[in-house]
């Protein structure tokens, strides 16, 4: 069993990176009497068998297993669409953004990837930040825990005519495959309350065309009239939509564009941490300056809860995490389900099988099946009854590795 405090982190990073090889290649059997199997299902009384990192078959439980986990609710590992895994608070408490490359940055988004994994998340797309790229392939080799990372690398920022032409913008995005990253993150407006459109639509056309040439997805900022330029442009996914239209969610839902807005854990976070943030780049200069921000909080539920009734909109689960978010997302499942009535099932399959979907790994992730990644978790609760269980992750099992049994702590599951 692995108990994980603050100071104990180190040892439990380096546990990881000596047993995750040797744990490859085993044959695992996980009994469980409820899971959620990540596209709206309950299975009851199953044994999960797994070989090295995959799901190779699910049956009816009988016999002894190495992970007793009956008692529990299993899930496959959460997918948060929408991450900023760099972003940390410096050494001097205040905001550093995505932390450049120091030896403390590089610590700190050490120290995010372990606490997003622990709490449940094997899947983030983090959009974007060079620094994102070194923690991205030492996830992917071993040498560090943490959850599997997707990356926009370098942003395109929405700067009016200064972006580009159409064809500079098409360069910048080959550069960006180039360089490795596996989405392209578009601004096309700017913030929540000056949301204009800052890209035009022929701007627009072209970055999410030439993405689409070069097999790449697009993931973009978009406020008011930039939600409804995003979607006519053919980009895969809209982000935040403050101030979208009944008629603009409609459209996402009839183009199939996966639609992203925050429920609470972004503005709750800045609120929470506002003497951190303040006088940092790109946030107010005072912490009085911060209370209207509290206003945003009831325009995004309002958003959140529209697009929950629009009939068809892929809605994806994604928190936008920032510096004091990592390890806390699950709190935007709260969010979704107390204060905008979003059906706590639908609220689980958003970032699961819905959220692999939108990442292009629906054959991969994002569901307990036979062929898919073992990526597992188990709740101390049932999170369709009380959706405070998201907080209570005991179990976290990614590609066939487990980084985390408190089972036992619970007095519900055994492991052998």
């Amino acid at each position: 069993m692995i108990r994980v405090t603050r100071p104990a982190r180190m040892a439990g990073l380096l546990w990881c990176v000596s047993t995750a090889a040797l744990a490859q290649e085993a044959r695992v059997l996980i009994r469980a009497s409820t899971i959620l199997d990540g596209k709206g299902n309950v299975l009851r009384d199953r044994r999960i068998v797994i070989e090295g990192s995959r799901i190779v078959e699910i049956v009816a439980d009988s016999g002894p297993a190495d992970y007793d986990l009956r008692g529990l609710t299993l899930l496959p590992g959460w997918i948060d669409a929408h991450v900023h895994i760099t972003w940390s608070f410096g050494p001097d408490g205040k905001n550093a953004n995505q932390g450049g490359t120091t030896q403390e940055a590089a610590y700190a988004a050490a120290s995010n990837a372990w606490m997003t994994l622990m709490a449940g998340f094997t899947t983030v797309q983090s959009v974007g930040s060079p620094a994102d790229v070194p923690l991205r392939d030492a996830i992917a080799k071993g040498a560090l825990p943490g959850p599997r990372i997707l990356t926009a690398i370098e942003p395109l920022l929405g700067q009016g005519e200064k972006t580009g032409t159409p064809d500079e913008i098409r360069a910048f995005v080959r550069k960006q495959k180039q360089a490795g990253a596996d989405l392209i993150k578009i601004f096309a407006s700017g913030g929540m309350r000056q949301g204009g459109m800052t890209l035009s639509q022929e701007q627009m056309n072209a970055a999410c065309d030439e993405a689409r040439r070069q097999g790449l997805r697009t993931l973009v900022h978009a406020y008011r009239d930039a939600v409804r330029a995003a979607t006519l442009a053919g980009c895969t996914q809209v982000e935040h939509g403050l101030g979208a239209t009944g008629d603009d969610l409609k459209l996402m839902a009839e183009k199939g564009v996966y639609f992203d807005p925050q429920a609470g854990l972004l503005i709750e976070t800045y609120l929470r941490f506002k003497e951190k943030y303040a006088g940092s780049p790109y946030f107010p200069k005072t912490i009085e300056e911060f209370a209207p921000m509290a206003e945003i909080l009831p325009m995004n539920r309002d958003v959140m809860r529209r697009a929950a009734k629009t009939p068809g909109l892929k809605i994806v689960f994604g928190t936008d995490a920032v510096a004091g978010a990592h390890g806390r997302n699950a709190e935007e499942f709260i969010d979704r389900v107390r204060d905008c009535g979003v059906d706590p099932m639908s609220a689980m399959v958003s970032a699961n099988s819905l959220s692999a979907e939108a990442l292009g790994m629906a054959g991969e992730i994002g569901s307990i099946a036979p062929g898919f990644q073992a990526d597992i978790i188990a709740l101390d609760g049932d999170p369709l009854k009380d959706i405070t269980a998201v907080r209570r992750v005991v179990f976290v099992m990614k590609g066939g590795v487990v980084y985390k049994n408190g089972a036992r702590a619970s007095g519900l599951g055994t492991s052998k």
